[in-house]
């Protein structure tokens, strides 16, 4: 009896062990899945996935959609959206908790208000004004002291947009008083005055001229009479995508991205 169930007792063993392999082998399979997974979560060029809002300035709303675009080819499974309006805009969005994950805007003094909101910023990029005028220029303006002819119609973005402080310090500094038929809230609407016809002349980012050839021309202002535009980009601290964020961040800075953006007529940060 007793070597009997010596027997027994060995050959359960063995079939204990044999039962064990496929277990622990399944085991593996399942980690090897798990990891797998934890891959999927992050792009081919190592960002994690995520569907992205960006607040923009209204400046870059054209070359935007193309950066965006770029963005997410690179980035399979990442979605980028932009909310694109005066930076000003966007600043009272971040204030009042609009859910968001990153913020551009088209001066360092709005991002600089927004600090206890918003990562450090880098600047991506930089822009000079123009003075629009409709096609052909009729009015035949030529410089920035024509602006104050009282005959011209002449718009302005008003004072609290980035842009539109950047006029105003341009005009001050060559003591042109310009009395501006209509304030508007961002480039983008001063551009489209010029465009209808609404007004004469107007001064716009060199970008948003660009972008308008077919209605409108763009006169230079001399480098000396002119302003530099900084455009600086920082993750948003109330984001729920933070290393998406970040990483979208990141990425405007790159070769890839700032081809984009010098494409469309923006100077290197």
């Amino acid at each position: 009896m007793s070597l009997l169930l010596t027997r027994r007792r060995a050959a359960a063993a063995v079939l204990t062990a044999a039962l064990l392999v496929p277990l622990a082998a399944c085991g593996d399979d399942g980690k090897k899945d798990a990891d797998s997974g934890a891959e999927a979560t992050s792009s081919a060029s190592g960002a994690p996935k995520a569907d992205l809002t960006v607040l923009a300035a209204s400046s870059l709303t054209d070359v935007f959609k193309e950066a965006g675009a770029a963005y997410e080819k690179a980035n399979p499974g990442t979605k980028v959206t932009f909310s694109f309006a005066g930076s000003q805009e966007l600043a009272a969005q971040v204030k009042q908790g609009a859910p968001a994950d990153a913020l551009v805007t088209a001066d360092t003094k709005t991002m600089d208000g927004l600090s206890g909101d918003t990562g450090k910023p880098t600047v991506i990029a930089k822009n000079r004004l123009v003075i629009a005028v409709g096609e052909g220029n009729p009015e035949k303006v030529g410089s920035l002291k024509d602006l104050a002819d009282p005959k011209l119609k002449a718009v302005l973005a008003a004072p609290e947009v980035p842009v539109g402080r950047y006029s105003q310090q341009i005009l001050d500094a060559q003591k042109i008083e310009v009395k501006p038929v209509s304030q508007e809230p961002n480039v983008r609407a001063v551009l489209s005055k010029v465009e209808l016809g609404e007004a004469d002349a107007g001064l716009v980012y060199k970008t948003d001229a660009a972008t308008a050839t077919d209605k409108v021309d763009a006169i230079e202002i001399p480098d000396a009479e002119n302003a530099i535009a900084s455009y600086p980009a920082a993750t948003l601290k109330a984001s729920k995508h933070s290393e998406a964020a970040a990483a979208f961040v990141a990425w405007l800075s790159t070769p890839e991205a700032q081809k984009i953006l010098q494409g469309a007529g923006f100077q290197q940060p």
